[in-house]
């Protein structure tokens, strides 16, 4: 690698450390898909008595004063649970998985603070239930086509008169009143009688921390309120479950849920759980704990007795997750349990896989025997999946790819028109650049604005469905996809491992690919160049100094922020232009957080000055301006203001008009010269800056450097600031991990 002053990277001081839910990393989750993975206690503060800052675009989208796209999605989602939960309640099987505990509640809670105590082992306090027989693939009940978001916004957004109800009650608690539309809309109707009987509930809206529900309930209560109170325990037990959301976890282990309670003034934390599980606020699970160690032959009773002292551990979560994982858990079954449709007989699929090299020839023959295959590897693997589809066209079926944002489809689509073209496809199945490409993303194939529609029984129409970027999934958007299928449908996960994992809680992918409950197939084709071989190195923890006689690499040294900003301004308006022949609309700056001196909003101020000068009369932008959008939480479609005039900004996203309306610019319209990592993923530039200032250290990760310095297809230039602990971060620091139940949930429905 060679150095030179002119590339930087740039990280926002104060940034957390990767699981650090503060400043800038929960600035990141809201604004941008970075999801911080950190300890539920931890947050960034509000002042009490002011509304929440509108500064990222997910919890912008939370704090705004009327109801948001992102709450119109969510509820959508928890329309189609609702769906799921009745399918359920259907099934004549008995599921122990997600039953809900709440008549038993204080007997296992008991049972939880003896076994923590020493008072009693594992094997006395918990009687294993009876083993659940295993399932065969239900029958799918088809949902109706998917509501849009705008229709779910119109019809629940509260009505005027409630909102000012909620508004006066607000005032007299002394909290701000703009949060009224918030609070009508969580709280649903009697929000206002709801609140003064119980002001905690304030909790239930995004933004708002424990500290300053406490100062609203005083306020209202006066003397009655109290730290010991059951409702407070009862609210602050939803919050940090919601907290653990946020970083990643689909559930909390009872001592860390009892932990963090005491940490935020709760007396009694047992009562705390067990009056949220009472109330139905949350759910209680036994998940068994997979043996260590072989154990010697038993006789029948012994056996009996040894099955009773299996060790379990208790877990808690909210409804909302649990319904998603158990759904995903049933929809995987279907597709590994079920033979998938015979569309070509298997000479026709062998002798597709025998006209491939490598690995593609394994994919191909791994796919034409299951519903189910896992892919992966790095950017030069996507040749494999675009064989794939061209393969599957040939052969008469419906084939579909789905990425995570548009640049990965225009990408892909790039990509499958060129393997088409280029491997003897009939003309009847080949494509022009310009023509209808079988690739969506998965938010438009889900909400139907995009892919090949649904069928008369609310399923995809499809035969195979290849999703792309794999670790981007969450377990709720998985679990709608593999309840969209078809029955015979083939579902193919593709992705690299070894990225960031997804915005909302879970890892679908990483837990998929741990469970080994169908074939799983590794690229073998290695990503080619100096870049390649950097980032290949920083997946199996090494930094290696690669040669790089093309300049694809250049480390530029800095001492402080003030220098991180001025070279990375540098870089993308001069250097990378004149000497890398990259202009700088095509080059991107990634940095770990948004706030702070070398933040993305620093960097994004100091490029716009620099790039696109205006008076930004329209929210700070002006035409030119290069933005990201964030028209949901945790999805971020790149793009450039078009114009501004009365029925808002208008913006073009990879070829889409999109108009934001005036009042919801600032909560979903960021500039986009500077991007987080989590923005960044799923998507490729011909030269990325990422710049690292010194105090950007304890923000790094192998994911994360591995993530942003994969995003660069010709040039990377890092503004180095950190030291060694960039190395120590690629040798030493992994992925945080997430607390999950797939693959608890998946092991008994699987057959074999």
């Amino acid at each position: 690698m060679s150095t030179e002053p002119e590339t930087t990277e740039d990280a926002e001081p104060g940034t957390p450390t990767g699981g650090a839910q503060t400043g800038a990393a929960e600035e990141d989750a809201a604004g941008s898909g970075e999801v911080p993975e950190a300890e539920v206690t931890e947050g960034e503060a509000i002042p009490s008595g002011e509304a929440p800052a509108a500064e990222g675009t997910e919890g912008d989208a939370a704090a705004s004063g009327e109801l948001s796209a992102a709450e119109a999605e969510l509820r959508a989602q928890r329309a189609e649970r609702e769906r799921i939960e009745q399918r359920k309640a259907e099934k004549k099987t008995p599921i122990e998985a997600g039953t809900k505990l709440s008549g038993k509640a204080a007997d296992l809670l008991a049972a939880v603070r003896a076994v923590e105590s020493g008072e009693k082992p594992v094997a006395t306090v918990f009687e294993d239930p009876e083993p659940a027989p295993r399932r065969s693939a239900p029958e799918p009940v088809r949902r109706p086509q998917p509501v849009a978001a705008e229709a779910v916004a119109a019809s629940t957004a509260p009505a005027p008169s409630a909102v000012q109800a909620v508004r006066q009650v607000l005032g007299a608690g002394g909290a701000p009143e703009a949060l009224a539309p918030q609070v009508a809309a969580a709280l649903g109707e009697g929000a206002d009688e709801l609140l003064r009987a119980d002001p905690w509930q304030l909790l239930r809206v995004a933004a708002v921390r424990p500290e300053q529900a406490d100062g609203f309930a005083r306020a209202l209560l006066g003397a009655e309120c109290a730290p010991d109170d059951e409702r407070r325990g009862r609210a602050v037990t939803v919050w940090l479950l919601e907290q653990a959301a946020l970083a990643g976890h689909t559930a909390l282990e009872m001592p860390a849920l009892l932990a963090a309670l005491a940490q935020r003034g709760v007396p009694d934390p047992d009562s705390a759980v067990q009056d949220a599980i009472a109330e139905g606020d949350a759910l209680v699970f036994q998940d068994a704990l997979e043996d260590t160690g072989a154990a010697p032959a038993r006789t029948e009773e012994e056996g009996t007795e040894e099955d009773e002292e299996r060790p379990v551990r208790v877990l808690v979560g909210l409804e909302r997750y649990a319904l998603a994982e158990e759904s995903l858990a049933d929809g995987l079954a279907r597709l590994v349990n079920s033979a998938p449709k015979q569309d070509g007989s298997a000479e026709d699929w062998e002798r597709a896989a025998a006209a491939t090299q490598g690995s593609t020839g394994e994919l191909l023959r791994a796919v034409a025997a299951h519903g189910l295959v896992l892919h992966t590897g790095g950017e030069a693997s996507l040749t494999e999946p675009a064989a794939l589809l061209t393969a599957a066209h040939t052969l008469g079926l419906r084939a579909w790819a789905a990425t995570h944002g548009p640049i990965g489809r225009t990408r892909f689509a790039a990509l499958l028109h060129r393997s088409e073209t280029g491997s003897g496809t009939p003309s009847t199945h080949t494509r022009s650049p310009g023509a209808h490409s079988p690739v969506a993303t998965v938010a438009g194939l889900l909400s139907g604005a995009e892919g090949p529609g649904r069928d008369a029984d609310g399923a995809l129409d499809l035969d195979l469905l290849v999703v792309l970027e794999g670790p981007q999934l969450d377990v709720e958007t998985a679990a709608l996809l593999t309840e969209s299928l078809p029955d015979g449908a083939r579902l193919v996960l593709a992705g690299d491992p070894g990225v960031l994992w997804s915005v909302g809680p879970g890892r679908v992918f990483a837990d998929l690919l741990a469970a080994r409950i169908c074939p799983q197939v590794a690229s073998r084709q290695p990503d080619p160049g100096p870049l390649g071989e950097l980032v290949s190195g920083i997946g199996i923890g090494e930094l290696n100094q690669v040669q790089a006689p093309g300049k694809e690499v250049v480390i530029v040294p800095v001492r402080d922020a003030g220098e991180a900003v001025h070279r990375t301004v540098q870089l993308v308006v001069d250097s990378v232009p004149r000497a890398i022949g990259v202009p700088a609309e095509e080059t991107q700056v990634i940095t770990p957080g948004h706030g702070g001196a070398v933040g993305t909003r620093a960097l994004n101020a100091a490029l716009k000055e620099r790039l696109n000068p205006g008076p930004g009369r329209f929210g700070g932008f002006d035409p030119g301006d290069r933005i990201v959008h964030s028209p949901v939480p945790g999805r971020a479609l790149p793009g450039r203001v078009v114009k501004a005039d009365a029925e808002g900004l208008h913006l073009s996203c990879e070829g889409e008009d999109v108009v934001v309306p005036k009042e919801r610019v600032e909560q979903s319209v960021r500039h986009g010269w500077a991007l987080t990592a989590h923005q960044a993923v799923g998507s490729r530039w011909p030269a990325v800056v990422v710049v690292l200032p010194g105090d950007a250290a304890q923000a790094l990760s192998r994911p994360w450097v591995y993530t942003a310095f994969g995003r660069a297809d010709r040039h990377l230039s890092v503004v180095h600031g950190v030291e060694q602990a960039l190395a120590r971060a690629v040798a030493e620091v992994p992925a945080k991990p997430r607390t999950t139940r797939l693959p608890v949930l998946l092991a008994p429905q699987i057959s074999g």
